[in-house]
């Protein structure tokens, strides 16, 4: 017999106009790792919102059994001292307190009415020793990086006597080094008895880790798969969470590649803080009209900044080259006039850069275009509200309407809103910047659609992407990065993940 940890009988959850959660059962067992896939906006993130007490007992219908017993979580508090721990995709932790600071914050370790700092410290570094990490307590949170901060959560969490680990997009942001190191992390907890949960998109990773995957589609249980046997393929999940086989990952297009539209010519940036580091060294990138670029290198390599540069110097300082448009030298020092001159970026970090999210769909997508709605200085409300519907429709925006808050959106269907804000503008040029982190394989199908409709018009677009299959898939050339330096610039069709690998690991001479 079975020993389950975990029971959630027939969860249901319903938001205004949306049934989110529809008579959900899950049953996890004791010890293993068991993951939930799912596309966004299928319920996977509001099932273990229901599990961890952030929607409280009363919020939805069904039960939830923990050691065979029935709970009622009123809030995160009541299901942690049940030993019930969640990591959100967005870290919870505060950049100017230490990593022992944030790992007992709410949980101080006290001596009488006072904080015991030696206890604290002490205690803080035996837990960062479990998760592998050699920091020193003291360490401010903001002076280390993303895949350390995803272990200090973890170390956090065990701090709670954690007997339930959910873990919510762990490695989306993380490179494959710190991602193979968290994953290793997760088995080790795992083999000391702690169960965890793991939603994540990264279906290579779910098939090396996981024990049982349980699939959700529009709110429902499709069928929970036991990976142990090693007979699931990736295709076979993907058919789950879709509803049909996906035979290719990347739509077919065929390529029409004309005049150069944007060249970049000996493009140097510096920190801007650090005005004698140099980020980006002398770069030099051309896109012609209807052609994907793509740009790879390692994390750290110049991407973003090069990028955020380009766009209005919205990143760096001492910043020096040429921009062209259609052959034109052109000056783009502010982000208006890099929009006015047809040159868009789609940031990585589309919640805290890309979108407002206590603002609805319809201001979040009409923003950058505003000047076209104004045309007499006063926003056409109604023809605002036509234009966000247009794109609700053309771009398959899971919202009942475009007054919808954006921050209540999956992170696929916020990247949608993110893409259509850009497309109102028109651009020549448009940057991607990270444009699937996060997001289903369903999503990311619709986008890599959408990139080939704006080649297809003529535009030139630019792709940044820690995926080399999804660069070598979607683009029909791809530079390789390395400290700031490009060091190649391959034709997709001479392209292979070995030679881009290569070329992003040249060190300077």
């Amino acid at each position: 017999m079975n020993d389950h940890i975990l029971e959630m009988r027939s969860i249901t959850k319903t938001f205004p106009g949306v049934k989110a959660l529809s008579d959900v059962t899950i049953q996890v067992e004791r010890g293993e790792v068991h993951a939930i896939c799912g596309e966004n906006g299928a319920g996977k993130s509001t099932l273990m919102k229901v599990l961890s007490g952030v929607y409280p007992h009363g919020d939805y219908e069904g039960q939830i059994i923990l050691e065979g017993e029935e709970v009622t979580f009123g809030s995160i508090r009541d299901s942690e001292k049940a030993g019930v721990v969640i990591i959100h995709q967005e870290l919870a932790l505060s950049p100017y307190l230490s990593i022992a600071e944030n790992i007992f914050l709410g949980n101080e370790r006290k001596s009488g009415l006072l904080i015991d700092w030696n206890a604290t410290n002490v205690q803080a570094a035996e837990l960062l020793r479990r998760v592998g990490l050699r920091e020193n307590p003291a360490t401010k949170i903001m002076d280390i990086g993303v895949g350390k901060q995803q272990l200090v959560e973890i170390a956090k969490a065990m701090s709670k006597d954690v007997k339930l680990l959910i873990l919510d997009e762990p490695t989306a942001a993380l490179n494959d080094e710190d991602s193979a190191h968290l994953l290793d992390l997760i088995r080790g907890l795992r083999d000391q008895g702690v169960t965890c949960i793991i939603i994540s998109h990264k279906l290579n990773e779910i098939r090396a880790i996981a024990n049982h995957v349980t699939v959700i589609r529009d709110g429902q249980v499709i069928e929970t798969l036991d990976l142990q046997s090693g007979e699931v393929s990736e295709d076979r999940i993907i058919k789950g969470m879709v509803g049909r086989e996906l035979t290719n990952r990347y739509p077919e297009r065929e390529s029409h590649i004309g005049a150069e539209v944007l060249r970049i010519e000996n493009w140097t940036v510096h920190h801007p803080q650090q005005h004698d580091r140099v980020v980006v060294d002398h770069a030099n990138v051309v896109v012609r009209a209807g052609e994907v670029v793509g740009i790879a290198g390692l994390m750290g390599a110049g991407r973003t900044e090069l990028a955020m540069s380009v766009f209005g110097h919205s990143y760096g300082s001492n910043i020096s080259g040429q921009l062209y448009l259609d052959g034109n030298p052109i000056e783009a020092k502010s982000t208006g006039a890099a929009i006015r001159h047809g040159i868009a970026y789609a940031t990585e970090d589309r919640k805290k850069y890309g979108l407002n999210l206590i603002e609805d769909i319809k201001r979040n997508i009409s923003l950058a275009g505003l000047p076209k709605l104004a045309p007499n200085g006063w926003v056409d409300g109604n023809r605002e509200t036509v234009v966000a519907n247009d794109y609700r429709r053309s771009m398959r925006i899971k919202a009942p309407s475009v007054a919808v808050k954006t921050g209540t959106l999956s992170g696929g269907n916020q990247q949608k809103v993110v893409l259509s804000k850009w497309m109102f503008t028109e651009p020549e040029v448009l940057i991607l910047d990270e444009p699937t982190r996060g997001i289903d394989v369903g999503a990311k199908f619709e986008i890599y659609g959408i990139i080939n409709q704006l080649v297809d018009a003529g535009k030139a677009v630019i792709v940044i992407s820690s995926e080399l299959p999804e660069l070598l898939g979607i683009c029909d050339r791809i530079y390789t990065l390395a400290e700031g330096r490009i060091t190649g610039d391959f034709p997709v069709a001479d392209a292979t993940p070995e030679t881009l690998i290569r070329y992003m690991t040249l060190e300077k001479d």
